[in-house]
């Protein structure tokens, strides 16, 4: 069996709100996903930026190297570039190793191609300055399969004009939030045609697929696709070979 912890982001960003979890109990779960990580070789844990800093504490006084990646402009990825700015700047300092962005897909969709590129620049700057990866959420449930083709190219295009080769393997296009609300039972993450149209249009950049990605088989297929990363809240039943019904 193909070894398929190295390439999960095992995820909880449920806030406490949506969760009905106090602060400490959310916090309580981040701890629990992290040693989970480290007990299993997870590459990743993915939390939001609250908990930042208290699981990279945590994470580096058990001596293990699971990254830790947190989410900006989440869910919506509506918040303005210097919100996004901000919001990165804070999850940096407090030792996020990799930030995956919300991409304004409203904006796209609006036609604002202007708006999207600077947010993608200017956030993408911050985060190579800082040797940190970053990923750009497309959102593909709200997107037709064209426009899938389309915003992944030219985030390619924009990567490739405006960083060096060498840093193009730290810039991800990511599928899903996972929250995006669908009609009519339609998938909200990733989908195998989804990922083979982002895959198709990346260019040299790596994709990330998220959601929906609840057996060991597809997780198997995504890789064998070209996905260098999977987001997963069914992390540890994926590498026990188990299937999950868990929602992402």
């Amino acid at each position: 069996m193909m070894n398929i912890a190295q390439y999960l982001d095992s995820t909880y960003l449920k806030t406490p709100a949506q969760s009905g979890l106090s602060e400490e109990e959310t916090l309580q779960k981040d701890k629990e996903l992290a040693q989970e990580a480290i007990d299993n070789r997870i590459f990743a844990v993915m939390i939001r930026p609250d908990y930042v800093a208290d699981i990279k504490k945590y994470i580096r006084e058990k001596n293990s190297e699971v990254v830790v990646g947190t989410v900006i402009g989440f869910h919506e990825g509506t918040d303005s570039t210097q919100e996004k700015l901000t919001e990165a700047e804070k999850a940096i300092a407090d030792g996020a190793d990799e930030l995956d962005f919300v991409i304004n897909y409203n904006a796209y969709l609006r036609g604002d191609l202007n708006l999207v590129k600077e947010e993608f620049i200017t956030c993408t700057a911050l985060c190579l300055q800082h040797d940190k990866i970053t990923k750009w959420i497309i959102e593909i449930a709200a997107l037709t399969d064209d426009q899938i083709a389309d915003i992944t190219k030219h985030i390619s295009g924009w990567a490739e004009e405006n960083f060096d080769e060498n840093q193009l393997s730290k810039i991800f296009v990511k599928s899903s939030t996972g929250f995006y609300k669908t009609e009519d039972g339609k998938p909200n993450g990733a989908t195998f045609e989804g990922i083979g149209i982002m895959l198709g249009n990346a260019g040299k950049l790596p994709v990330k697929a998220a959601g929906g990605v609840r057996t060991p088989e597809d997780a198997e297929k995504m890789i064998s696709l070209g996905v260098k990363r999977i987001g997963t809240s069914s992390a540890l039943a994926l590498i026990k070979n188990q299937s999950s019904e868990e929602g992402y």
